[in-house]
């Protein structure tokens, strides 16, 4: 985050305004996932990049209910990039399609798109991270106060936490486990040594 960006409180507002028509999936699958790689097409060429490939926009014809989500965040993520700021500078376009396909299908993973238009701490979040993989920090705020409030936030974070939590108290059950059984062999091998 080496360069300022715009004031963060602009771009949640933008975000809050982002048309209910991002959040509906076309219908007909073909015409989701086309949309999506038409839009992002566009973007990219605002933001001074150039268009998907036909391979880069075949990525969104998975038709699981997650890709549906993680589309969904897309056209969210692209209102969100289609704010003014960013289209001025027209030099974000190859940060934001790496951004894209990358990261934010995680988010679509975790989070209903619906929550980064509605729920002030999933756009703050979104906002955050956009600016994050854009190399920029909010208006007003150092590298670090923008990277410590990312991490209070992210949902991704709570996650991998989470994640981790569950995957120690899987290792430390089995351990308990294993100790009660040989515990148990134990007793039962003194006890027929004592008859």
């Amino acid at each position: 985050m080496s360069a300022e960006g715009p004031y963060l409180q602009t771009l949640t507002r933008h975000l809050a305004e982002c048309p209910g028509d991002f959040l509906v999936e076309p219908a007909g699958e073909q015409v989701g996932w086309r949309l999506v790689g038409a839009v992002l097409s566009d973007l990219l060429l605002d933001l001074g990049s150039e268009a998907l490939s036909a391979a880069e926009a075949a990525v969104f014809g998975d038709t699981s209910s997650q890709q549906r989500n993680y589309r969904r965040v897309v056209r969210v993520c692209a209102w969100l990039l289609y704010h003014e700021w960013f289209r001025a500078a027209a030099r974000f376009g190859p940060a934001a399609k790496l951004w894209l396909v990358g990261e934010v299908k995680d988010l679509g993973r975790l989070i209903a798109a619906e929550k980064f238009v509605t729920d002030p701490d999933r756009r703050e979040e979104l906002v955050r991270l956009c600016l994050r993989a854009l190399d920029l920090h909010p208006a007003g705020e150092t590298e670090t106060q923008a990277a410590d409030r990312l991490e209070s936030i992210s949902s991704m974070e709570r996650d991998r936490v989470i994640r981790e939590t569950r995957a120690s108290e899987a290792a430390a059950r089995k351990l308990r486990e294993a100790m009660e059984r040989k515990q148990a062999r134990e007793a039962a091998a003194k006890a027929s040594r004592e008859w």
